[in-house]
């Protein structure tokens, strides 16, 4: 049977302790997680839990239950919403039914007809799981493809096969639209490995392609289709800053693809182009960074552009397999992985039976070869041991083993500049997150949103890095640094709270002297009376 999470959200700490202890919620299927006695907690406890379903209180302080079911329907549209309260005045229940609320329920809350709504409630919750669990319709989706001639197109489009000047044909041919302006190509990938039990891997992959194709196609104007085991979306943009927000979106879809039908998706998302011949370089850094899922973490998005370092251009991609999985081990591989590529690189390239000649070009296009990726990551060839313009002549006239020490140690030094760029770009943004927040605490505005704004960096990845960076949530810091700097004003000066309040970015004083008591355990004016001996 599954069990689902509830949040309670009400002001009253009395009533919310009748419905926990007057309910039967797991002989109904039902765990409360926990509850709030504010929107604004609710809401910083449903972005960390996303439960099943919000009971909510409509009248609560900092944030009304119509507020908190805004963000809800916008962010977690997933999490069903349940109003409780005792005004009854028609035009809440108006806002509730244009909210898509479950349901509506008075004070005092009867437990009966509680229960009767949460029982209600599971039966349609169980339905809607069943149905994308459901095999045979799994199946049935999997059978209907996309038309041969569209599928066959886009994998052209992606593989580099259509010249340019043929696409407007192939596109009325095929009765397609896609204007952009600006296009991105997702890799979205679906673990084989990690699968609920009894549910085949392929019938996964197909529902959360039919998933996809529901909650992002649509919005993003996208073309989906099956690719080498992964399902691709060939996103439209308006402008490239909507990269941040497709970034966000792709990551609640990760979130909720685990939650929903317990599939472990990591979606890489490639560079934007402005036309649509560009697609292949797109498709190429989107799966990139799929394979970055070993560095940071499966079930999210990642952004190729935010993970490799500032300032880098287009990777160096060689046709040759053997000499890619060398710069793919530099990339995202041990120490180990990239020793054993370059091994692997000098046994089965450099050294089968060749001529002389054969063998030279063979080290003149390695050396090029790497000195054009090391340009690419931002590294120069001065880090490399020996002098540029002394390689092409020595190396021509080394022996085998010394040559291969030389490519694992120089393939070795590589991955260790690349690692300490990768480190120096991801402080840089933490940086100047942190010195944005100490130049701006004041502006009520200031928020998460407007400080990835700032930077030009998607929500999803920001938190990431920040958390391990700093150790706290982004929120976290901000409110923290926002009270350190009030506790200050508090001792330091004779302003009013009122005016604390505003000066530390707080339009509220009822809602800071509530953040502060919680931070501190005691009302700013009995603080600053502990603190000083006056209470003004």
């Amino acid at each position: 049977m599954n069990k689902y999470t509830v949040l309670l959200a009400d002001d009253e700490e009395e009533v919310i302790q009748i419905i926990i202890k007057k309910i039967d919620w797991d002989g109904l299927g039902f765990s409360v997680i926990g509850y709030a006695n504010n929107g604004v907690k609710a809401l910083e406890m449903i972005e960390e839990f996303q439960p099943d379903v919000v009971m909510t209180d409509i009248r609560m302080p900092y944030m009304d239950g119509i507020e908190l079911a805004g963000h809800i329907k916008a962010d977690f549209p997933a999490t069903r919403v349940l109003f409780f309260t005792g005004f009854d005045e028609f035009e809440y229940a108006k806002e509730a039914v244009h909210l898509e609320v479950e349901e509506y329920v008075l004070k005092p809350v009867n437990s009966t007809e509680l229960s009767g709504v949460f029982s209600q409630l599971k039966v349609k919750l169980d339905k809607e799981i069943s149905e994308k669990r459901n095999v045979e319709v799994l199946q049935k989706y999997y059978m209907e493809s996309l038309p041969l001639l569209q599928a066959e197109f886009y994998a052209s489009l992606i593989e580099g096969r259509i010249e340019e000047c043929e696409l407007q044909k192939y596109l009325e041919d095929y009765q397609l639209s896609l204007p952009g302006p600006f296009f991105c190509c997702l890799v979205i990938h679906t673990s084989s490995e990690q699968v609920p039990e009894n549910i085949n891997p392929v019938l996964l992959s197909a529902s959360v392609q039919k998933q996809a194709n529901e909650r992002l196609a649509e919005k993003w104007d996208a073309k989906c289709f099956s690719y080498l085991n992964n399902t691709i979306l060939m996103a439209q943009l308006k402008s490239e800053s909507e990269v941040p927000e497709l970034t966000d979106e792709c990551d609640r879809f990760c979130k909720y693809a685990l939650r929903i039908i317990g599939a472990v998706v990591t979606i890489g998302i490639g560079k934007v182009c402005n036309k649509l011949a560009g697609m292949q370089q797109s498709y190429k850094s989107a799966r990139e960074a799929v394979s970055y899922r070993a560095i940071y973490g499966t079930s999210r998005s990642i952004n190729m552009k935010e993970i490799i370092p500032q300032k880098t251009a287009h990777p160096v991609i060689s046709n040759d397999v053997v000499l890619s999985n060398l710069f793919k081990a530099i990339r995202v591989g041990s120490e180990e992985d990239v020793a054993k590529a370059a091994r692997q690189y000098m046994c089965q390239i450099i050294f089968p039976k060749n001529s002389l000649q054969q063998h030279h070009i063979y080290i003149m296009e390695l050396i090029s070869t790497l000195y054009n990726f090391s340009v690419n990551i931002d590294i120069g060839m001065e880090d490399f041991p020996g002098n540029i313009n002394e390689l092409y002549t020595s190396l021509l006239d080394t022996g085998p083993d010394a040559l291969r020490e030389w490519l694992e140690r120089t393939s070795l030094s590589l991955r260790e500049k690349l690692i300490t760029a990768r480190n120096k770009s991801t402080k840089s943004f933490v940086n100047q997150a942190v010195e944005y927040v100490h130049n701006n605490y004041a502006d009520e505005e200031l928020s998460l949103d407007s400080v990835c704004s700032e930077l030009g960096v998607s929500n999803s990845y920001f938190s990431t890095i920040f958390k391990k960076e700093t150790g706290k949530p982004f929120i976290s810091y901000l409110t923290d640094y926002r009270m350190d700097k009030a506790v200050e004003m508090l001792v330091g000066t004779n302003e009013k709270s009122y005016i604390i309040a505003k000066n530390t970015g707080y339009t509220d004083p009822n809602y800071f002297s509530y953040v502060f008591k919680r931070r501190f355990g005691v009302s700013p004016s009995k603080y600053r009376t502990e603190h000083t001996g006056n209470d003004k």
